[in-house]
């Protein structure tokens, strides 16, 4: 695996990351500022890929403690070792596993907050990359949401929290998972690449077996009308913005 090595966050960490492959994106930097933790919770990512999310998780919350659950080995060895780099290997662990699986590695409502970045696309319904760590990251070629989802609930203690990005067009279809799951979606903020454009993803905060209602927030935009960074945006690559 060929990799590189990159500043995130105008250097608040250092990642080595494949060159195809699962990268680091605004995606990953969005999902982490959306999170909101409190205390010395317990924190997991599925699909924590090179541990990029984990790690921004970790210097924003000083306190708690993330693990990240992993199915390829080369990227839980990068993650491992992207810890190291970052000194923050005493907070933050890596395992490889697959979530679909989850039940053989941890006991149920073990974590209060479970992270994930699921695969935007559906194996059946769009066409892999060649790339093993970027297919089964985009297209879903070795989990579901579904998967995610019924992992999550798994995991998550009583009104312990989901944090999820996900593409806008499917957004229909995870909310009604959630719910079905009973993991009841409590706050959606909508994306959007520029004014005029439409939604690209959304983040969504559920909660497992809370009370119904949904707050949508404002949206964010990455752009503004002028083609410049949004406030919004850039507060998401500042620790505490």
């Amino acid at each position: 695996m060929r990799t590189t090595r990159d500043a995130i966050l105008y250097g608040i960490l250092m990642i080595e990351q494949p060159e195809e492959g699962p990268r680091v994106s605004v995606d990953s930097v969005l999902l982490a500022s959306f999170v909101k933790a409190r205390g010395r919770e317990r924190v997991i990512e599925l699909g924590s890929a090179h541990g990029a999310v984990s790690l921004l998780l970790a210097k924003r919350f000083p306190h708690v403690t993330v693990e990240g659950l992993e199915i390829q080995p080369g990227l839980v060895t990068l993650a491992e070792k992207n810890a190291a780099g970052n000194d923050l290997q005493e907070r933050v662990t890596f395992r490889e596993g697959d979530l679909r699986r989850v039940r053989e590695f941890y006991p149920a409502q073990s974590f209060g907050i479970v992270v994930v970045n699921p695969p935007y696309g559906e194996a059946d319904h769009s066409r892999p990359s060649p790339f093993e760590s970027e297919a089964a990251a985009r297209h879903g070629t070795l989990c579901t949401l579904e998967d995610v989802v019924k992992a999550s609930r798994y995991l998550l203690a009583n009104k312990g929290r989901l944090f999820m990005i996900f593409r806008a067009g499917r957004v229909a279809e995870l909310l009604s998972l959630l719910s079905r799951e009973r993991i009841e979606p409590k706050r959606v903020r909508p994306v959007y690449p520029a004014p005029g454009r439409d939604a690209a993803v959304v983040l969504v905060q559920a909660a497992r077996s809370a009370g119904r209602g949904l707050t949508l927030e404002p949206p964010l935009f990455i752009q503004d009308e002028k083609g410049e960074y949004t406030g919004d945006l850039l507060a998401a690559y500042r620790i505490g913005g």
